[in-house]
């Protein structure tokens, strides 16, 4: 069966109950296998059978339900859109508040300033001034309130109420009620015949006044996306015909030779192919150190050149280069859902429906009491007005939206949503160690001569025997003589000694590398603290060999994977979190438990084979564990699908790994930290902004229904129900906005970005 997967922009929603409902109106097509909806990005993203449904149908249907939905926008569109929608709200947030500023006035000043009273009298009768009322409320709720009948009123058609629909009820039936005793009075009892003109606009420009800093807050969480496709060079310089032509970033084809210039910014992905620089790659990867690139090195699109200039052939284009990666991983991310909002989703649902039908309840039940038609109206437009759940649609995705882009600035992508519940519960976390904890590849640790011999020239002579060896310990030597640059001479009559080393004649010198075997064979004898240090070299996981020279023990070498830099800061990070970690990997015992005894690690799984280890993993879950599982996201692919969080260690330019949950670009381990901390924090956020929404409905509803007023008189006025409404969604909009500030380990609070 044909499945494909494509998003929808959507305008138009504004609680959690739109985002119950679009995907209500989606999931029901036929052909539609799911349809996932976040209220913070305003996108849907669906899985259908195009052979069933089109996009074109789906967002017709959602159109149809009372929202606006087109295949998903350009970036720049959809802020575009954004900045459209703030300059309505702010239009008719200053028509509201020119309106109710003399309309409050005019209502409750005479209460406020008796004298107040008798200069009105003295100008119009009070019917007069109820008319002026009326003629300053009916344009604040007919224009600007008119997008809450645009949007509640069809769903209140489709019987599918929201937030819009709970506000259309409260103040439209103020407004019908005021305006039937404006008219009428006689047909209300004396104590009825109040009128709520002034509840009306203070009412609409307060829920204005909350959405208008709710969207703009929103738009100060999506920062981080905007941040990166800035990144996005628009034009490159290229070579053509022996020269240089500029051309748009477009355009730019897999092989082309593009050309930067000192402080420029790289516009593709490639490899360098002649010049050499160092490259600022701190935006991709976190990195502060600028990075040496040469000849053969890969440079990322996006990252800009500090020194010199060079060229390189493009490798990856457009929505290929790690950058057009990087910004679906953080998109999908945020789009995406943990388990706790669907639930969510389907719970603001229920409140909607529980608000309508509370406020009936009390409607009947404050009239059979005998309390009149207006304080029966009162409960009910407070109701109505505290139950809207739109704290509970933004509580979950504003806080991912925030925690993806602040990971993603750290070079740490979040891939799934669900990361963050999941990362919640871990408490082990089993690290890989060759590549993860160390550089992954051989190189000379210790070098020490004899005395009397001369240091570089045992290593030199060293090199130039191993340089005919294609032994990876070999390869390490001569590496160290090349970066120290010593003359490595050539060697004559190599000759390996299978499990002993290696020897050759080097200048007409005799030279062996190798074991203390390999030593007894050529006569050469090892001094004992020469050996005593061999043996505690061994101990240390490392590999020693002894260097004889015209059979005269001539010096010691030590080769081993070095640690990482900031492993062990890493280990002790996590152990600061209350995690527990454990060593994989497929080294034998001895190295593995002297690494990990470096770096503090007490759990060691050494001499496991590559398949293996997600047999490992399960092992640990079965014995109840919940188990982040740390590797570099190639050969560790099982390993990372199986563990309840996979942390993929990448390298920059390798960021299309799809078995990790979480992606770390620089390859650094403090980071690993640094993301599962990011992650707890980001989810603590979650469950802080459920409990306020939560807590605010469950207590508020039934203070607003009037619960208290027979004990206490209390009764919340339709104005104060409004006004908590929208401060419950400010509170949890800039709850997340603080996790921009959020210290991760090992490193401080960061200030915000400019807004």
């Amino acid at each position: 069966m044909a499945e494909e997967r494509a998003e929808l922009s959507i305008e138009g929603m504004s609680c959690a109950s739109c985002v119950a409902r679009v995907e209500r109106i989606a999931g029901r097509l036929s052909g539609v296998h799911e349809a996932s909806v976040s209220l913070a990005t305003e996108r849907a993203t669906v899985r259908f059978d195009p052979a069933q449904v089109s996009l074109e149908s789906i967002a017709e249907a959602v159109t149809r339900g009372g929202f606006r939905a087109t295949p998903r926008k350009a970036d720049e569109e959809v802020a575009a859109g954004r900045d459209r929608e703030l300059a309505g709200l702010w239009r008719d947030l200053w028509i509201a508040v020119a309106l109710t500023i003399p309309l409050v006035g005019v209502a409750m000043g005479p209460m406020l300033f008796p004298a107040l009273e008798a200069a009105m009298a003295r100008l119009l009768p009070e019917q007069g001034w109820l008319w002026v009322e009326w003629l300053l409320a009916t344009p604040v709720l007919a224009w600007a309130g008119r997008r809450f009948f645009i949007h509640g009123l069809p769903a209140l058609r489709r019987l599918t109420p929201e937030m819009n629909t709970l506000v259309m009820l409260g103040t439209s039936a103020a407004w019908l009620y005021s305006t039937a005793v404006l008219l009428a009075p006689g047909l209300f009892p004396e104590e009825a015949r109040g009128v709520y003109f002034e509840a009306i606009g203070v009412i609409i420009t307060l829920v204005l006044v909350g959405r208008y800093l709710e969207l703009k807050s929103r738009g100060r969480a999506s920062q981080a996306i905007q941040r990166l496709l800035a990144l996005q060079v628009p034009t490159a310089r290229i070579q053509r015909d022996g020269g240089e032509v500029e051309v748009n970033v477009a355009d730019v084809q897999p092989g082309a030779r593009v050309v930067v210039r000192p402080g420029e910014r790289i516009p593709v992905d490639g490899e360098v192919v002649e010049g050499s620089s160092y490259v600022d790659e701190s935006m991709v990867t976190g990195e502060p150190v600028p990075a040496a690139r040469g000849v053969g090195d890969e440079v990322i699109g996006g990252t800009i050149n500090r020194t010199g200039a060079f060229v390189f052939a493009a490798t990856r284009v457009g929505g290929d280069t790690v950058l057009g990666q990087i910004v679906r991983m953080v998109e999908g991310a945020q789009a995406s859902k943990p388990p706790i909002q669907s639930l969510v989703d389907r719970i603001a649902g229920v409140v909607v429906w529980g608000a309508i039908a509370l406020a009936t309840a009390a409607v009947v039940g404050w009239t059979a009491l005998g309390f009149g038609v207006d304080h029966a109206l009162v409960v009910a437009a407070a109701v109505l007005l505290i139950a809207c759940p739109c704290a509970m649609g933004l509580a979950t995705p504003m806080a991912i939206m925030v925690g993806t882009g602040r990971g993603a600035e750290q070079g740490i992508l979040f891939r799934r949503g669900a990361a963050f519940q999941a990362t919640a519960g871990i408490d082990t976390v089993v690290l890989d160690k060759t590549g993860t904890l160390t550089e992954g590849r051989p190189a000379l640790t210790d070098w020490e001569p004899v005395a009397g011999f001369d240091g570089d020239a045992v290593l030199a002579d060293a090199a130039a025997v191993e340089a005919r060896s294609e032994h990876p310990l070999g390869e390490a030597i001569v590496a160290a003589a090349r970066e120290r640059s010593l003359p490595v001479p050539d060697a004559e009559d190599f000759e390996a000694v299978p499990g002993h080393g290696v020897q050759a004649r080097v200048d007409g010198r005799e030279v062996a590398v190798g074991s203390p075997r390999l030593m007894a064979r050529v006569g050469a004898t090892i001094p004992a603290a020469l050996s005593e240090r061999s043996e505690a070299l061994a101990r240390q996981g490392r590999t020693p060999m002894l260097v004889a020279i015209d059979g005269q023990a001539a010096g010691l070498l030590a080769v081993a994977d070095p640690l990482k830099e900031g492993a062990a800061a890493a280990i002790q990070a996590l152990h600061g979190l209350g995690l527990r970690t454990v060593m994989l990997t497929g080294d034998n015992r001895a190295t593995a438990e002297a690494v990990a005894a470096e770096l503090g690690i007490r759990e060691v799984r050494a001499e496991v084979l590559p398949a293996d280890k997600e047999a490992a993993i399960g092992e640990l879950q079965e014995a109840g564990r919940r188990v982040a599982f740390v590797g570099d996201g190639i050969n560790d692919a099982p390993a990372l699908a199986r563990a309840d969080v996979g942390v993929a260690v990448g390298t920059g330019t390798d960021v299309a790994i799809e078995a990790g949950d979480v992606v770390i670009m620089a390859g650094d381990p403090r980071s690993v930290a640094r993301g599962l901390a990011l992650a707890r924090q980001t989810f603590r956020t979650i469950r802080q902004n459920l409990f306020w929404a939560f807590v605010y409905n469950i207590t508020l509803m039934p203070v607003a229904a009037g619960a208290l007023y027979p004990f206490f008189g209390v009764l919340l006025s339709p104005m104060m129900a409004a006004a908590a409404m929208s401060l419950s969604s400010l509170l949890v909009v800039t709850n997340s906005l603080r996790l921009r500030r959020t210290a991760l380990p090992g490193r401080g609070p960061e200030p915000a970005a400019a807004t």
